[in-house]
């Protein structure tokens, strides 16, 4: 599964449709960026939506997922229930490890910031702490940053 090449599938099955991105976005429920993303290859369409987009184009979801036209005479592995699932439990995964990240982050910027308090005397000292407070907190703050905005997504 490549994003860009399902983007440009995706584009190209909206442009057979004679749809822009705004009149394929509203029937989705979604923003025209969004549908622009999709298409240029930023991200995939989210699992909840696949089966709208689906149908709106007028394809099925192993076409969307690899990108191309099947052949009639092509059987599908998987049933299209399994490849919502399956999407769905990457999307989980996805979320799961932005927010693991996030707390190792905040976790690292503890230890940084308890390490850095045992520096102190010289002035060169003083700096190494103050730099080593500063590094603590600003991972700290990627590491609620990242965590919020994986709480943040639907």
């Amino acid at each position: 599964m490549n994003q860009l090449t399902t983007g440009r599938f995706i584009a190209q099955k909206r442009k057979e449709k004679n749809l822009t991105q705004e009149q394929l976005a509203e029937k989705l429920g979604i923003s025209n960026k969004t549908v622009s993303k999709w298409e240029t290859g930023k991200c995939m369409p989210d699992y909840s939506i696949v089966k709208l987009l689906c149908q709106e184009l007028e394809i099925s979801i192993a076409e969307l997922m690899d990108g191309e036209t099947k052949e009639n005479g092509n059987s599908n592995i998987f049933d299209e229930q399994q490849i919502v699932a399956m999407l769905e439990r990457i999307q989980r995964l996805e979320k799961q490890k932005q927010t693991l990240f996030g707390i190792i982050l905040i976790t690292m910027g503890i230890a940084l910031l308890a390490v850095s308090q045992t520096f102190s005397g010289t002035a060169f000292k003083d700096f190494i702490s103050g730099f080593m407070l500063g590094l603590s907190i600003g991972e700290m703050l990627v590491g609620v940053f990242l965590i919020s905005r994986s709480f943040s997504r639907q």
